[in-house]
């Protein structure tokens, strides 16, 4: 069993609150929009960290992280991209992308909205965990976390608290 934090759309702010969050999982997934790349020092180092680059990430952090990552983690196949979409109308190739690499567990960030849901015509999994930082529309700071043991049990969306003004 492999337990996981979804975050997205840090845009260089990180709460102080999720830390502790962040440091009893075994990998944190930041599905981009990082925004100043000091956010990720500020990562707990214990757990693994995947992390795809988001539209607001410059060229240096673009040349260090990827756009998109396809991985197996806990017997679950997952892809993960920051500008995804949402079913049934994914993002420009999005679809394509998710029927060529046939994952249970699709990924995505950019829209600020914490949501997750079932596509029956691609049968995937979707899931969207919000944004954690300060800058953007979304009124409240939320996160994912999950298990993965050959399927994905105990998802728990995480209120962090109301977003900041910069």
């Amino acid at each position: 069993m492999v337990k996981i934090a979804l975050i997205s759309d840090t845009h260089s702010s990180l709460p102080e609150n999720a830390i502790k969050r962040l440091e009893e999982v075994d990998e944190i997934w930041h599905a981009g929009d990082v925004g100043d790349p000091a956010v990720l020092d500020l990562l707990p180092k214990k757990p693994l960290l995947r992390v795809v680059y988001g539209n607001i990430d410059d060229a240096n952090l673009q040349r260090e992280i990827p756009e998109e990552l396809v991985f197996e983690c806990g017997g679950v196949k997952v892809f993960m991209i920051h500008i995804g979409g949402t079913p049934p109308r994914y993002a420009k190739g999005v679809k394509a992308k998710i029927k060529l690499h046939k994952p249970e567990l699709f990924v995505c960030g950019h829209s600020h909205i914490c949501k997750v849901i079932h596509d029956k015509g691609l049968n995937v999994l979707y899931m969207n965990p919000g944004a954690i930082g300060n800058h953007g529309f979304h009124q409240i700071k939320t996160m994912l976390t999950f298990e993965l043991d050959n399927t994905i049990k105990n998802l728990k969306v995480i209120e962090l608290g109301k977003r900041g003004r910069i």
